[in-house]
């Protein structure tokens, strides 16, 4: 397995996905139903390869993710050959988890208590797998809007 099975909840949100995925190869929902029961091996499989595909899926259409803790702020652009990252330090106390702490970093990114870091780099593995590795310690999935917004400001600088 390259990633790691979807959760219970993810497959019940996918579960017409799913059903379709069992269709292509061949078993329908009596067979899947006696596969669960008497070769749960084999089931786990199928659950296994689905995943990897939805992961792939999703992977490849990733272009940017976020990371955040109380005062750090990691932002990531992910292209095909290489990551770019920006790094927010906040040297005072401020936490960005909290709203009134992400208002202050946006309303007032040039405070001296900023320290911004940039850099790119090629992967050192597949694309998607380090993509899966960042979002397993805890970044999430974004539209870019925080990463533009900082590589504008921070470009300037």
């Amino acid at each position: 397995m390259k990633y790691r099975q979807l959760t219970k909840e993810q497959f019940e949100g996918l579960h017409e996905e799913f059903a379709r995925f069992l269709a292509s190869q061949n078993i329908d929902k009596k067979e899947w139903d006696e596969l669960k029961k008497e070769k749960p091996h084999v089931a786990e499989d199928e659950m296994n390869v689905f995943s990897d595909v939805v992961w792939d899926d999703v992977l490849t259409k990733t272009a940017y993710l976020e990371h955040f803790s109380p005062n750090l702020v990691n932002l990531f652009k992910c292209e095909e050959k290489e990551i770019h990252r920006i790094v927010i330090k906040i040297e005072k106390d401020i936490n960005v988890l909290e709203q009134e702490g992400f208002e202050w970093l946006l309303k007032n990114p040039n405070d001296e208590a900023i320290e911004f870091l940039r850099g790119s780099k090629a992967y050192q593995e597949e694309r998607n797998v380090e993509l899966f590795d960042l979002i397993e310690k805890g970044s999430t999935i974004s539209k870019g809007e925080l990463y533009e917004y900082f590589d504008r400001l921070t470009s300037n600088s």
